[in-house]
């Protein structure tokens, strides 16, 4: 049997690119997603897509209802920024951060993976062109791992030591974009925007519609999926 791996799927870039250089790797890919009380769900359509494309074993959609915490732009009733420069972004943790949600996410990722005896999780979290959540922190993502080999049976039992596998955390974006293209991805694939219209169209304004312009800018490629 060959070796499988877990892979947190937003349908956006990072997370197709994360998916992408699993497969490269010689993994098995099984594909999370979550229907999280967000705002939007059209990036659920774009995991699906992107999970059939790229030949994925399995694709979940877990349920897991954040709308009724709120306190994010993202799930609750509160206006996205928009039009910010590159130094507002990085500024201060915007509203857009969702309360915990990678911690709750690679849980979930934790309880399949040790069910499939995957011992890698990957997870296309940066800390170089991103909004400063502090849930995509190299800190973060080793505590979490120290973290996840106590509390689970089979690392516990010595049977599987989980990896969580974070490939693009010291990239740019636009050196995700290069390497995504070098690994044959197609980005009309792919959805990154905040405040989509309830057609799925991008806005092109906030954060990371900003930060997706700049990664193709940057790595001098035309982004194929762009409609704005």
């Amino acid at each position: 049997m060959g070796k499988k791996a877990v892979v947190l799927s937003s349908g956006g870039v990072d997370s197709t690119t994360a998916m992408a250089i699993a497969l490269q790797e010689g993994y098995e890919i099984y594909s999370l997603s979550f229907r999280y009380g967000q705002r939007h769900v059209v990036e659920l359509e774009s995991a699906r897509r992107v999970a059939e494309v790229m030949g994925a074993k399995k694709h979940m959609v877990m349920d897991v209802d954040l709308g009724k915490i709120g306190g994010s732009a993202l799930t609750d009733y509160i206006n996205v920024p928009k039009g910010r420069d590159e130094a507002e972004i990085r500024q201060e943790i915007p509203v857009t951060y969702v309360p915990a949600r990678n911690t709750i996410f690679l849980s979930y990722a934790l309880a399949w993976a040790e069910v499939l005896g995957a011992s890698d999780i990957f997870i296309g979290v940066n800390t170089m062109d991103y909004s400063g959540y502090p849930d995509c922190r190299p800190e973060y993502i080793k505590s979490f791992e120290d973290m996840a080999n106590l509390a689970i049976k089979a690392a516990v039992e010595g049977k599987m030591q989980i990896h969580i596998r974070a490939p693009l955390l010291r990239m740019t974006k636009a050196e995700i974009v290069r390497k995504g293209v070098e690994l044959g991805i197609d980005y009309r694939l792919t959805h990154s925007c905040y405040d989509p219209s309830p057609e799925g169209k991008a806005c092109g304004q906030c954060d990371a519609c900003l930060l997706r312009k700049k990664g193709f800018r940057e790595a001098g490629i035309p982004d194929p999926a762009v409609t704005f």
